[in-house]
């Protein structure tokens, strides 16, 4: 093992994921750990590539998504292309989060008038009953 690798052990306690979870992004090519036998030792690329999955799943990105945006890191235009597709990604998902967000706020806001409307009713019950 050479100085920066990581066994899976250490990456699963450095991220908080499992090693099924690494075995899973290994098998879509998001990570692609140095294999000495049966060991799979991770670069510090995997590791900086992990920590922009974990990233980009918690954003609401599809796996596809961020392995596509991953992939143009290699272009060689010194991450320009990477960036541009990054930020115009991101921007869609956060509309797409912030619209989310108004929708639960007026569900909430009508599930608390709906919630009001039978506590009035209720009292009203328990007032003839007195």
């Amino acid at each position: 093992m050479t100085k920066g690798e990581m066994t899976i052990r250490e990456m699963c306690e450095t991220f908080d994921v499992t090693p099924r979870t690494l075995r899973f992004y290994e098998s879509k090519e998001l990570l692609f750990p140095v294999r000495e036998g049966q060991k799979r030792l991770f670069t510090r690329r995997d590791r900086a590539r992990l920590k922009l999955i974990l990233r980009g799943k918690r954003f609401g990105f599809s796996l596809e998504e961020i392995r596509q945006l991953l992939e143009l890191y290699d272009i060689g235009d010194q991450q320009e292309t990477q960036l541009r597709e990054t930020l115009k990604a991101g921007q869609a998902h956060l509309r797409d989060l912030q619209n989310q967000r108004d929708e639960l706020d007026e569900a909430i806001s009508d599930l608390n008038d709906q919630i009001a409307l039978v506590n009035n009713l209720i009292a009203g019950f328990d007032k003839k009953r007195a």
